[in-house]
């Protein structure tokens, strides 16, 4: 890797903007892989209604015994990354090639998102075909296609409480520019005093960037309950003087996670653009 040094450079790094954890406020936490690798979760059936009969021994029905369905949740993401810095490019580029600082921007800039990335991805794979509507976004539909994916929701009755949306800058901008939505929605009035989408029909928004979002994918909304997130291991280390090394060495090392569940996969709602 090239290491640019200092004739007179400002000991000011000129620093990639980063966005932090988009996703973080969206998995359910109830679950606990401390001293395990795999969490394993039942899910019950229920019974079919039947018309009571006034006469014989099964007046309800012929009783079966409920069975249940195991979902094994196995963490399969091991990550890591190492890096060096050598003493004599810390030295000559004014010290700015300082290794907490480098270590933090890597968690930033590359950790966290490829966490979200994840994340999202396993929610749109975890959403059922049906949950699934693909049509071309346009300014003029923005707010009708929201309307049609909770539509969907509403029908497989997941609950109400708790949704978020998460969008591409794109469709956030087709919604703002949507006058189905800007003039006639639940946030109309405060749309026109701020200009500022906080939630859609009471669901909040969470504007995450383009690349986050498998391709073609405009919005999901879903609900904190739908997938558990694990992040098992966090484990960053900044060697001094390590052996064979003059200077720093970095490696970090992070265990994680997605699983939908599948009793609330009808939760997930997704729309995504026509080719």
């Amino acid at each position: 890797m090239a290491v640019n040094y200092a004739s007179k450079y400002s000991q000011n790094v000129d620093e990639r903007f980063s966005t932090g954890s988009l996703t973080n406020g969206i998995v359910n936490g109830e679950f606990d892989w401390i001293g395990v690798s795999t969490v394993n979760v039942y899910s019950i059936p229920t019974s079919a209604m039947n018309d009571y009969s006034v006469s014989g021994t099964n007046r309800y029905g012929t009783p079966e015994e409920l069975g249940n369905e195991t979902q094994e949740m196995t963490l399969k993401q091991d990550r890591s990354f190492t890096f060096t810095i050598d003493r004599k490019n810390y030295d000559d580029t004014m010290m700015v090639m300082e290794a907490g600082k480098a270590l933090r921007r890597q968690i930033d800039e590359v950790v966290i998102p490829e966490v979200d990335t994840y994340r999202i991805s396993t929610l749109v794979a975890g959403a059922p075909v049906a949950n699934v509507k693909t049509l071309a976004t346009t300014k003029e539909n923005a707010y009708e296609e929201f309307l049609a994916v909770q539509g969907i929701l509403d029908d497989n009755e997941a609950p109400q409480f708790g949704r978020v949306v998460l969008c591409t800058p794109a469709y956030y901008n087709k919604i703002k520019l949507d006058e189905s939505f800007t003039k006639k929605g639940d946030m109309a009035t405060q749309i026109a005093i701020t200009g500022i989408v906080g939630d859609i029909d009471g669901v909040p928004v969470i504007k995450a960037p383009t690349n986050r979002f498998p391709k073609n994918v405009d919005f999901i909304i879903t609900n904190a309950i739908v997938m558990p997130s694990p992040v098992k291991l966090q484990e960053y280390k900044i060697h001094t003087d390590a052996p064979g090394i003059s200077g720093w060495l970095v490696e970090g090392r992070v265990r994680y996670d997605a699983f939908v569940l599948k009793e609330k996969a009808c939760a997930i709602g997704v729309h995504k653009s026509a080719e």
